[in-house]
């Protein structure tokens, strides 16, 4: 039997994607009205975690024990993978012993190699090229406020990063239509905008890119491992803060979301991400539903 890996959003059909945000909806509203659903019961998930996160390491632990699961937390600090053990070898001892691995790295290149040596089940809690994992949330974010995004025009503010290629291959997924705002020299990769050319205008001015938008998304300017080049970001990404001067062009109905943790007053500015039309707090705790959906779709025959 073949085994299905979650690596990047285009690991799923179309109606897969959907599947899964609905399905995730579905599971939020049975966690909100206390019903206990175990489907994996004694099974373990191995979070395996090169960079650090909150949200990414809750929202996983959290899913597995209430699906009736187990996760353990491994840090650099924690496995030979830090001592120079070779991944393929890390691979095929720990899906020996657990029944999924989440893996949060930094090239994207070591999850391909981890997951090709897994017997099991291998999800990218983030990777520098994609973070599909967040891209679930947020769609499943916008399906419950807003409805089918198909056809909706959603708009990319700032770095074209790991979060702006999978809003890419959600685009193309979806087909919904997204624009993104970001310096020349920041744009996002070739092989992910020639991979969605149908899907994506670069733009460089922001408040073009936001006319008519129905979801405006941003991120940090210098995101982990790229602290040294700060103040270099802070020059390039001034004009790219999203505020009340970018959402008033937008729909008046217009979403705003970051995927966290944020930097007010850079990135975004405190009357957008604390305002009403921001759904961040939503979008943050939809990593625990929209997760449990992947795990009960790639676990649960």
């Amino acid at each position: 039997m073949t085994v299905r890996h979650f690596l990047t959003l285009t690991d799923l059909s179309s109606n897969e994607f959907t599947a899964l945000l609905h399905r995730a909806i579905e599971l939020r509203a049975m966690h909100k009205k206390g019903e206990i659903y175990e489907p994996l019961k004694n099974k373990v998930l191995a979070m395996v975690f090169e960079k650090s996160s909150t949200r990414t390491r809750v929202s996983f632990e959290a899913g597995m024990t209430q699906f009736g699961g187990h996760a353990i937390f491994l840090s650099p600090r924690d496995t030979q993978l830090g001592r120079g053990e070779p991944i393929e070898d890390s691979a095929r001892v720990l899906s020996s012993m657990a029944t999924c691995i989440m893996v949060r790295t930094f090239e994207h290149e070591k999850i391909e190699r981890f997951a090709e040596y897994s017997s099991v089940p291998v999800i990218n809690g983030l990777t520098d090229d994609v973070h599909p994992c967040q891209l679930l949330a947020d769609m499943q974010t916008f399906l419950e406020h807003k409805g089918d995004i198909k056809g909706k025009t959603v708009t990319w503010v700032g770095d074209g990063n790991n979060m702006c290629h999978s809003y890419m291959h959600a685009a193309k997924l979806l087909d919904f239509k997204l624009n993104i705002a970001c310096p020349e020299a920041y744009k996002p990769q070739r092989k992910f905008l020639d991979a969605t050319s149908d899907y994506v205008e670069l733009m460089h001015d922001p408040l073009a890119a936001c006319q008519q938008s129905d979801l405006i998304v941003t991120d940090v300017w210098a995101s982990m491992g790229q602290e040294e080049e700060q103040t270099k970001r802070e020059a390039a990404f001034a004009p790219y803060q999203v505020n009340k001067s970018l959402m008033a062009v937008a729909n008046t109905d217009a979403l705003f979301m970051h995927c966290l943790p944020a930097h007010r007053g850079e990135e975004v500015s405190a009357d957008v991400i604390d305002g009403n039309q921001s759904v961040v707090w939503d979008e943050a705790e939809n990593r625990l539903h929209a997760q449990k959906a992947l795990l009960e779709f790639l676990l649960v025959e």
